[in-house]
């Protein structure tokens, strides 16, 4: 298929500054600790939204459910479809000492060869028992010992790996996947300060999640309800899905003192020729793409060519959007409030501009969004 237009220039916020000449201290705010959501709102969609408008630089306190009438008929909107599994799973060593693995993704098959596969077999009793995982606490779990974590399975420690995880066996007569969904937690970010319940189970999930293999939400897609998704297709606007399974490194915050000196943990995707395709009819139409959350735009951004056409494939991307940086597919972006050092606030900043958004963030804090995964959103028009 030919390539789009070419785009006009936006007014543009971004960072002059070379990369070179940024500090991860650049990015950082005050948050003061009541304005972490510990837990998700009500209805998903009547959670607050602030659009950023970057020509106009202007902010709108606005409602989720609002976004219907931001996004116009023949523009697209992207959604990442994995879903998260429940892959904490908590039990006893046989001192009766307490231990936690967190399962990451089967061993074996290089993910780079598999892209964003559905890690949950379609056919019972053939999901995977051996896994790389990370472990707690890691100096008592060598390879050889054993955690006991509930009736019917135990976890033998297999060997350790470079990076400090572990490769672990799920010992048990049943299916894996069922040993996991019964005995596993849903590995919420530790930043809320609280254990799962049995509402995160599906609060912690999009309503459009298809593809298991994330160990973390993304969590622009909590707020989106099927109505609303609904009348958004209704309306015209195209709605497309590509799948990047998000992983512990979402956690990580950048430590560096430059950030051009921090390296991204990969994560799988895929895009499928048909989204690819939808996409660039969308583009040869005039329209606009809206990436829903990081992992969508990291993704789209990953299988981009310089002419900004999105190309299908499967593989791994640890690309890392800082400023200063020239996006080739998205156009816009709807996102949550994130971290202070984090890669995802650098990246919203590469698109926004740093000083746009950071008093963006300011505006949030002084009219009390509710912030990270389970807060309220931001949409960069």
């Amino acid at each position: 298929m030919a390539p789009g237009p070419a785009r006009a220039p936006r007014a543009s916020g971004r960072e002059t500054r070379s990369s070179a000449d940024l500090r991860t201290s650049d990015f950082d705010y005050d948050l003061p600790e009541g304005l972490i959501a510990r837990h998700p709102a009500p209805r998903r969609d009547e959670s607050r939204l602030l659009a950023l408008d970057r020509d106009a630089g202007t902010l709108r306190d606005l409602r989720f459910r609002d976004l219907l009438d931001l996004v116009p008929a023949g523009d697209a909107l992207v959604l990442n479809d994995s879903r998260v599994f429940p892959a904490r799973l908590r039990g006893r060593k046989p001192t009766g000492a307490a231990a936690e693995i967190l399962l990451l993704e089967p061993a074996g098959t290089p993910a780079a060869s598999r892209g964003a596969t559905d890690l949950r077999p379609s056919v019972p009793g053939e999901g995977a028992r051996v896994w790389r995982a990370l472990v707690r606490p890691g100096g008592k779990l060598k390879p050889g010992r054993r955690v006991e974590v509930g009736e019917g399975l135990e976890v033998s420690i297999l060997d350790s790996t470079p990076d400090g995880g572990r490769i672990v066996r799920l010992e048990g007569e049943e299916d894996p996947w069922t040993l996991i969904e019964r005995h596993g937690e849903v590995p919420l970010p530790p930043y809320l300060g609280r254990e799962a319940d049995p509402e995160d189970r599906d609060r912690y999930q999009t309503v459009y999640a298809e593809r298991t293999g994330s160990v973390a939400a993304p969590t622009a897609g909590l707020h989106f309800t099927p109505e609303l998704l609904e009348r958004l297709e209704g309306k015209g606007v195209e709605i497309v899905r590509l799948t990047l399974h998000v992983g512990i490194g979402t956690f990580r915050p950048v430590e560096a003192e430059r950030p051009d000196a921090h390296e991204l943990h990969s994560e799988r995707y895929t895009v499928t020729p048909e989204a690819a395709a939808r996409l660039e009819r969308v583009r040869a139409s005039g329209g606009a793409i809206w990436a829903v959350g990081t992992t969508s735009t990291r993704t789209l951004e990953t299988v981009a060519g310089p002419d900004g056409a999105v190309r299908a494939g499967s593989g791994e991307t640890d690309l890392f959007i800082r400023p200063p940086y020239r996006f080739r597919a998205v156009d816009r972006l709807v996102t949550n409030f994130h971290l202070p050092r984090s890669s995802l606030l650098m990246l919203v900043s590469a698109l926004a501009g740093r000083e746009r958004v950071l008093a963006a963030y300011r505006h949030a804090i002084e009219a009390g969004y509710r912030f990270y995964s389970y807060g309220d959103a931001m949409v960069i028009l």
